[in-house]
């Protein structure tokens, strides 16, 4: 059969990969598609670069050593493991991470050899990329990074690409002082997860950041069943004390009679005792009454029954203070690259934008006025009947002249990737256009400081695990743009979005409220808060001990609130999932050209004169 001439050349091998890569990963039924997007694994879905039509070495070599990477973790990784094991820290988290990645790729290599040789070449191409060969000192690489090359270097005896083996080196006098006699039982641990978390953790441990372990799930679980053992023996025997006195009773008839007596008669004086207490406090006059300490302020303007276990731990931070100066602009520089494909599509998005905000704002005129500037477009009647009065026209003041717009950004797991690229992308041009017409924008975000509580669940549990502890987390909320900062002095704050182990758990009700109080002591008469989000808050801890319905219940009061005094304008954008259960004005999107398509539109809607279009925009469901 002739070739079509439109066929792509690279579909057989991709096709070909995929299979193979379905095998690896013993899973027949795995998803696998190829993207311009990070490659990444999500569930039972799979996500290899992009190859090209002329399926350059470069390319074949990436996807391959990709494909297997992402098959051995799928193959050989358990999340539930995983996240029992799971440290609350952001530099423990990254370590363990880094560690169970190179055991999964060191059992691969080992049972199967072929694998060894195309990871090799996607550790190389991830760590040429990243700059790692012209590293000099140990502080500017990273430790996660060169733990995770050293378990794979010792559990396969392979020699590493150089540039990774270059940040190894750097390492490795460090990790082997701290971890030397812990690291000859690798081969030991390799094969169970559960032995090799364990392992990781105590690693972690002698690396100095045990702080950030949180509590071992192992003695957790041993501490529960020496307490249900416990409970068990506390119980009243039914052939102990109980017996014992039956038994006294019936050998005593006449002195148990009295003791029930002498006992009812005590029960009787404790109960007139009561009540004369009872009498005295109501006879007291109101002078005298103890004076109550006043109730605390509710956690939640809009719902007084929310509650928070602890608020001591809670942070609202500069972005700037979550990372050095020089840790930013290279995360800067790699959200460029993010952008760089996208580049041409949100400039036209960002010139539409500004047009149709400055083509209100300074083209907005009321025509054939007695006075104002004469209207020079109409001269040409006057030359052609000069008994034609002079026609003037007068500019109109547009009502967001004095508006701020805040954008409030989901920092959570779950965006992670694709999803948060393009929420710092559009962040990005928002701020740019609407500086330039005048518009005064705010950036924020949300999220938690750690996985599964932190030190507020710590305290909880030390306090014998209390019932109804409310929100067991401890918030960060970050200013990634203060409204009235200049924009080129911010800007590479929003590179602090691709920094690894930030996002974590999201608790929208209270970041809506903090964000709608920060725009509340604004002086601007008109306030816009534009929420960008992929779903319903998740908070696992708070989620355990609270009922199910806990975070989304306080969401749908906050948002009623907001609605309901109509200080600030509401709207959301949903990234990959329908937002409309909870806001009224949303849409939802699925990549980075629609989502700038859906904030332009919204944004320039707000802003226009006519209801009837404003309403059409308003109301739509999902960006075409």
């Amino acid at each position: 059969m002739a070739k079509h001439p439109t066929d792509n050349p690279a579909d057989p091998f991709k096709k070909a990969l995929a299979e193979a890569t379905r095998v690896l990963a013993d899973d027949p039924e795995l998803g696998v598609t190829y993207s311009v997007d990070p490659p990444g694994l999500a569930g039972d879905n799979l996500r290899l670069p992009q190859v090209s039509r002329r399926m350059t070495r470069e390319e074949v070599l990436l996807a391959r050593g990709t494909a297997d990477a992402l098959a051995l973790r799928h193959r050989y990784h358990d999340l539930g493991t995983a996240a029992r094991y799971a440290p609350p820290g952001a530099m423990a988290r990254d370590l363990m991470e880094a560690m169970e990645t190179a055991r999964c790729e060191a059992i691969g290599a080992r049972d199967m050899p072929g694998t060894a040789g195309n990871i090799d070449a996607k550790i190389g191409h991830e760590a040429r990329r990243k700059g790692y060969g012209e590293v000099r000192q140990a502080s500017d690489a990273p430790l996660a990074v060169a733990a995770g090359y050293l378990i794979r270097h010792l559990a396969t005896g392979r020699d590493l690409p150089p540039e990774a083996a270059n940040v190894m080196e750097l390492w490795r006098g460090f990790i082997e002082d701290r971890c030397g006699e812990r690291l000859d039982d690798l081969g030991e641990v390799l094969r169970d997860q559960q032995a090799f978390a364990r392992f990781a953790r105590q690693m972690i441990d002698d690396l100095g950041y045990g702080d950030q372990l949180g509590e071992d799930p192992d003695q957790m679980d041993d501490e529960g069943e020496d307490e249900a053992s416990e409970e068990q023996e506390e119980q009243p025997d039914s052939t102990g004390e109980d017996d014992s006195q039956e038994e006294e009773a019936e050998a005593n008839p006449e002195r148990s009679q009295e003791e029930q007596q002498d006992q009812s008669q005590a029960q009787v004086q404790m109960d007139d005792q009561g009540e004369m207490e009872e009498a005295e406090e109501q006879e007291m006059p109101e002078g005298e009454a103890p004076l109550e300490p006043p109730p605390p302020a509710p956690h939640s303007d809009a719902d007084p029954g929310y509650a928070v276990f602890t608020t001591e731990h809670d942070e609202e931070i500069p972005a700037e203070e979550l990372a050095e100066a020089q840790e930013l602009e290279r995360l800067r520089a790699y959200l460029d690259q993010q952008l760089e494909p996208l580049k041409g599509a949100v400039s036209r998005l960002a010139n539409k934008l500004q047009r149709r905000l400055q083509a209100q704002q300074n083209r907005s005129w009321e025509f054939d006025r007695e006075e104002g500037i004469l209207d020079a477009g109409r001269l040409a009647r006057v030359v052609a009947n000069p008994t034609t009065p002079l026609s003037f026209k007068v500019e109109k003041d547009m009502e967001f002249r004095d508006t701020v717009v805040t954008l409030l950004l989901d920092n959570s797991g779950s965006m992670r990737g694709r999803p948060i690229s393009i929420a710092a992308i559009c962040a990005d041009v928002l701020a740019r256009t609407l500086e330039r017409c005048g518009v005064k924008v705010e950036i924020l975000g949300f999220t938690t400081r750690a996985w599964k509580g932190g030190k507020a669940r710590e305290e909880w549990l030390a306090q014998g695990r209390p019932s109804g502890p409310g929100r067991l987390n401890d918030l960060r909320h970050i200013i990634y743009k203060s409204a009235d900062a200049p924009w080129r002095r911010v800007r590479d704050n929003l590179g602090l979005m691709m920094k690894e182990g930030l996002l974590k758990e999201n608790i929208d009700g209270e970041a809506l409220e903090w964000a709608h109080r920060r725009m509340a002591g604004r002086p601007e008469a008109r306030k816009i808060l534009m929420v960008i989000s992929d779903g319903a808050p998740v908070d696992d801890s708070t989620l355990s001990v609270n009922p199910a319905n806990y975070l989304e219940k306080h969401l749908r009061d906050v948002i009623a609130m907001v609605e309901r005094r109509r200080a600030v304008e509401l709207l959301a954008i949903g990234i990959g999932h329908d937002v409309t259960r909870y806001y009224q004005r949303a849409v939802t999107i699925t990549d980075a050209e629609q989502l700038a398509g859906a904030i332009t539109e919204q944004l320039a809607s707000l802003f226009d004169s006519d209801p009837r279009a404003r309403a059409r925009v308003m109301g739509m469901k999902r960006a075409s």
